[in-house]
């Protein structure tokens, strides 16, 4: 590996701007990987390492490059749920359609996690599409309700994904919807939300996409 690609990995990891810049003036590829095949904006991503981020994706440096575990920059996003590096990615063209190895996109583990401030950014500022289904058979809206644990902010992030348009009867791969998996679990908050979204005029279309 070239010294200079090594010091930019070192530098994004690590946070430190200037090292970035440096190694980059110096002959540092942006797209250079590691042993996990994790680029330099990847690592700066991971370690929410903004300003570090910022000069790597103005010297063109990929948001969609995936690693070994078919993570990038811009599905990392959504599990970290940074907003501020959201931004930042946005400027370089992030593939809002790129899968992780669960087939799910960015928006779907920012769900699942309640990043509020996250879901409601990434709705309002691009138009990622809110009803992506998984491998697993679950969307947006499914993954709060079977994977969280039904507090305020799974609640909010319900309320976001239904009025960004989220279809409230695509079910799993079982045919449960999400509804019912509230029910179930004992969630009464989001039963109400979703019950709600489901009775609302022109809620009972059940939705082909």
């Amino acid at each position: 590996m070239n010294p200079h690609d090594r010091l930019l990995l070192d530098a994004a990891k690590a946070g430190d701007t200037d090292a970035v810049r440096a190694a980059l003036a110096a002959g540092a590829a942006p797209e250079t990987r590691d042993e996990d095949l994790r680029t330099p904006l990847l690592l700066a991503v991971l370690g929410d390492h903004l300003r570090a981020a910022e000069a790597l994706v103005a010297a063109g440096a990929d948001p969609n490059a995936p690693d070994s575990r078919a993570d990038s920059p811009w599905l990392v996003t959504g599990v970290t749920g940074s907003v501020r590096m959201m931004r930042a990615l946005l400027p370089a063209g992030p593939d809002l359609r790129q899968r992780n190895r669960f087939g799910g996109i960015s928006l779907i583990p920012a769900a699942e996690r309640g990043h509020v401030g996250y879901v409601r950014a990434v709705l309002a500022e691009t138009d990622i599409d809110v009803d992506h289904v998984n491998r697993l058979g679950w969307t947006a809206l499914l993954e709060p309700v079977i994977l969280g644990d039904g507090d305020f902010r799974h609640e909010e992030v319900v309320r976001l994904l239904l009025a960004a348009g989220a279809d409230p009867w695509l079910a799993d791969s079982k045919g449960v919807t999400a509804y019912e998996h509230a029910v179930r679990r004992g969630f009464d908050g989001l039963a109400r939300l979703l019950r709600a979204a489901q009775e609302r005029p022109g809620g009972d279309g059940r939705s082909a996409r």
